[in-house]
This record gives C-alpha cells, structure tokens and sequence, in this order.
C-alpha cells in the first residue's frame, strides 16, 4: 500500500501550493502522520508532521510559511505552502510519522522557479 501525494507543479518565487495526500482509513485514523521532502542530491527529510489530535510540529525552514492539516472524515492530509522559495524545490512525500517503508509513494514534484 502506497500513499500518493499530489498537487505540486511549477511555481514562481512567493507563489502558494496546497499539496494533498489521501489514504485508506486503516493507515491514516488516528495516526501520526507527515509531509516530507527530497531535494535533488539530498537525503529525504521531514517537513511538517501533525498527530490525531492537530498538535504540529514543522522543520525550522519552512515555520510560519507551511501549514500541516488533516481532515480524518475523508482520511487526507495536506500541506499548504506559501511564500515559496527555491529552495523548497524538491518531491513531496506523505507517509506516517515515523515513516514507514512499504508507505512510500511516488510523490509530487514542487519546483520553484523564476
């Protein structure tokens, strides 16, 4: 079972993307899940996670520009992304907090470019 993420694209400095990822019950009801991301020629990292009861938790490079949700009713979680910087070009993966392996999909591609 994969989770699929979707919603990236190209984007221009300072523009906004809201990325979606929906799953089966069983794997996202009352469970830490998680936003994560791998940069061309870097190890997959963890951007923004969130528990059952909304409580998040965000990397320093993205605070106060992402935002972490869930809706439980339709088993999806998304990530808002706004003010985006180059930097945040990679592939955008959800999965579980802590990951986990058999979980990972194909995820989306956020670029960032003028």
């Amino acid at each position: 079972v994969q989770l699929q993420a979707s919603g990236g694209g190209l984007v221009q400095p300072g523009g906004s993307l809201r990325l979606a990822c929906t799953t089966s019950r069983n794997i996202f009801s009352r469970r830490h899940m998680g936003w994560y991301r791998q940069a061309p020629g870097k190890e997959r990292e963890l951007v923004a996670r969130i528990n059952m009861n909304d409580d998040t938790v965000y990397d320093e490079s993205v605070k106060g520009r992402f935002t972490i949700s869930r809706d439980d009713y339709k088993n999806t979680l998304y990530l808002q992304m706004n003010t985006l910087k180059p930097e945040d070009t990679a592939v955008y993966y959800c999965n579980r907090w802590p990951p986990r392996g058999e979980y990972w999909g194909q995820g989306t591609q956020v670029t960032v470019s003028s």
